[in-house]
């Protein structure tokens, strides 16, 4: 079994004449978290996309646990292992916090109704959501929206899950408690590949970090070593800082 769980190579997307993703290559080690970080526009999100099946690359490939899926359905990826969370979390508001996990847990996870009832369950516990469950999601606050979106996510029992800047508009103790819940995640055996704007709370939470800048690799290592280089600070700064 490889030690990647993730291998990308020379991913491409163009918008038009727009080259939102330009001849990407990274991966993802089983039982890491590897962070991504790079200026608004940097083609962070279109990754997920691609990464997910939502949009279809113009060149490359996504081999996911040894399987090309490069031109799979975004609901095979998800059945193969490949969960996501969304930078505004995206409820079935009209939903219960129960309901939104349990139609996860069995059209993601592809759990039968007793057994995904069961994995429901196990998800409020560990996501401590068991005193929401009955409340409608589109009712929650930002940072209990984004705690279903975890759970949601987890439901589909992934191998490798995608976290689109949980932390983004929360307070700093909404974030340590956002922080703690992903920690768990992990220790599950979960894979993750990590989108946020706030760098020191990447850089306390990830093994690698994956800089990229006009949808190109910029650099890629430990979080301590990118940020303090200067092809990263001259991204983010300017050169003249």
């Amino acid at each position: 079994m490889s030690d990647d769980i993730l291998v990308v190579k020379n991913l491409r997307k163009n918008f038009g004449s727009l080259a939102a993703v330009d001849d990407l290559s990274f991966e993802v080690k089983r039982g890491e978290i590897l962070g991504m970080i790079g200026p608004n526009g940097a083609g962070k999100t279109t990754v997920f996309n691609l990464l997910t099946g939502v949009i279809k690359p113009d060149e490359g490939s996504i081999v996911f646990d040894g399987r090309d899926i490069t031109h799979e359905s975004p609901a095979n990826r998800c059945r193969l292992g490949i969960g996501r969370t969304f930078q505004i979390p995206q409820p079935f508001e009209k939903m219960t916090v129960f309901e939104n996990i349990l139609l996860a847990a069995a059209y993601g996870g592809g759990l039968s109704e007793i057994d995904a009832r069961k994995k429901a369950q196990e998800i409020l516990d560990f996501a401590e959501l068991k005193d929401l469950k009955d409340e409608m999601a589109g009712a929650l606050c930002l940072a209990d929206r984004k705690r279903v979106e975890l759970g949601r996510a987890l439901a589909t029992q992934p191998k490798l899950m995608l976290i689109d800047e949980v932390a983004g508009g929360l307070t700093d103790s909404e974030v340590r408690e956002l922080m703690e819940l992903v920690k768990r995640i992990r220790e599950q055996g979960v894979s993750m590949m990590w989108i946020e704007h706030i760098m020191m709370t990447m850089s306390k939470g990830v093994d690698r970090l994956l800089v990229i800048a006009e949808g190109r690799w910029l650099n890629c290592g430990r979080p301590e070593e990118v940020m303090s280089s200067n092809e990263v600070l001259e991204c983010y700064l300017g050169a003249e800082e």
